[in-house]
């Protein structure tokens, strides 16, 4: 084991400080990286504030991480010492269940070992758990690596890593592309990269906002049409026209008023994560043979498929760097929507020790 110097709150009350705490050695399988950037996700804030049930503390979050390799163990083929690699948010899984095998970890039967606060079998010490990006560097077993291609801005690429495949996956496994009518609901750190997505998959996308003040950003981001979804003329001028839409907001809404707008067999997917159920009307659903699906990140595979995709096509998050020491503050602009439109963490401001 060696200690590893990070940011970390000590129970969910408490704002996040310096800390140390423990990594295990580079194994056979393992690949050590030095993290350069880590993405701040509204995730990092439900964990740490034990929103989602209770975490375990002391809490390290992130889970959008860019990093050089600086050491692998002896059974590694796929990485050597300096390339750029990245770690979203899962660092293993069963790897035998049905979900594994299809290249779905985040699937898993038996669920997936998340990236942080999650028990740490790979750990030599029992009762261990996973800390996360906000640290100096970070142990990962080689099949949970990603390639970084290097033409891409490392600090605009670490939010791929969540906000990027938890966007990419629902348009990849629904086929979205030319000649598809795609509906994007919410503009923040998932919806801002779902736009640029379907964009370059070639599909006529269409922006629903609340905010008036985000329709030159919709269209500056890629964007075709941006409908205010307060104005109801507007939105029921929409009816029975997208083939799929992709909700992003995890603020209370009404669904239905999104399901009325797609095509007969059209999809609705979120991945958007409100804190209350949702009541969803069956005629909406029925009367068109509509369906409503829900996304989760995406399996390895198509992680990897995605960042290759960005390098084809020049496709980052656009962000805001900031200090390690700026990451309360970070949070407190991400519960008021103050960021355009995702913090990144500069880890070079970490302190070296503690």
């Amino acid at each position: 084991m060696f200690s590893c110097v990070g940011y970390g709150a000590a129970s969910a009350t408490a704002p996040l400080k310096p800390l140390t705490f423990e990594r295990r050695e580079c194994g056979p399988n393992d690949v050590q990286i030095d993290i350069t950037h880590c993405g701040v996700c509204h995730s990092d804030i439900h964990t740490v504030r034990s929103e989602w049930g209770e975490s375990l503390y002391p809490c390290v979050p992130g889970h959008e991480i860019i990093g050089r390799v600086v050491k692998t163990g002896p059974s590694v083929t796929r990485f050597k010492v300096g390339d750029c690699v990245g770690v979203g948010c899962m660092v293993d899984s069963c790897r035998h269940c049905d979900s594994c095998t299809a290249g779905l970890e985040q699937y898993c039967d038996a669920n997936p070992v998340w990236t942080y606060n999650s028990p740490d079998a790979a750990f030599p010490q029992e009762g261990a758990y996973t800390f996360g990006g906000y640290s100096r560097s970070i142990v990962v077993t080689e099949h949970f690596v990603l390639k970084v291609p290097e033409t891409l801005d490392p600090a605009a690429a670490a939010p791929l890593l969540c906000a990027g495949i938890t966007t990419w996956s629902p348009l990849a496994h629904w086929k979205v592309g030319k000649g598809h009518k795609v509906g994007v609901v919410g503009l923040g750190g998932l919806g801002h990269m779902a736009v640029k997505f379907a964009v370059a998959l070639g599909a006529e996308v269409t922006l629903f906002t609340t905010s008036p003040n985000k329709v030159e950003d919709g269209k500056r981001l890629g964007a075709h049409r941006v409908v205010i979804s307060k104005d109801a003329e507007a939105m029921a001028a929409e009816h029975n026209r997208f083939d799929f839409i992709l909700d992003a907001v995890s603020a209370d809404h009404d669904v239905n008023a999104y399901l009325a707008l797609l095509r007969q067999d059209g999809h609705m997917v979120l991945v958007g994560l409100p804190e209350k159920p949702m009541s969803v009307g069956a005629f909406a659903l029925v009367g068109k043979r509509r369906s409503l699906a829900g996304s989760a990140i995406g399996g390895i595979k198509e992680t990897q498929e995605m960042l290759d995709f960005c390098g084809k096509h020049n496709i980052t998050a656009d962000i805001e760097m900031i200090r390690m020491d700026q990451i309360n503050d970070a949070y407190e602009r991400v519960l008021r929507s103050d960021v355009k439109y995702r913090f990144v963490i500069d880890m070079e401001s970490l302190p070296e020790a503690i």
